[in-house]
């Protein structure tokens, strides 16, 4: 089992910036060797990736955070972190992290921005 608890999110005006941070515990995964991502989800819509990084630290991002979100992880903390810059109201949404390959997820942090 993996417990993965989300948290950082806000209310913020456009152009301002959110640090979320994802904790996991748990036997189910070696932390340093797992894939970690950041998901955002919009009532209404499909769950997204927004962003991931491999075990070795390579980045990939969806389209529309390209330039604005970086994700980053800690695996001596076993956490995973998404800096959100220049945010955009349409980057309102529940945020969660998920390990590559598990089925597990967070309760999900709420991010709410404003015009």
């Amino acid at each position: 089992q993996v417990q993965l608890v989300e948290s950082g999110g806000g209310l913020v005006q456009a152009g301002g910036s959110l640090r979320l941070s994802c904790a996991a515990s748990g036997s189910g995964i070696i932390f340093r060797l797992n894939g970690m991502g950041w998901y955002r989800q919009v009532p209404g819509k499909q769950r997204e990736l927004v962003a991931g990084i491999s075990s070795s630290g390579s980045t990939n991002y969806a389209d529309s955070v390209k330039g604005r979100f970086t994700i980053s992880r800690d695996n001596a903390k076993r956490t995973v972190y998404l800096q959100m810059n220049r945010l955009k109201p349409e980057d309102t949404a529940v945020y969660y992290c998920k390990p590559q390959g598990r089925p597990e997820w967070g309760q999900g942090t709420e991010v709410t921005v404003s015009p």
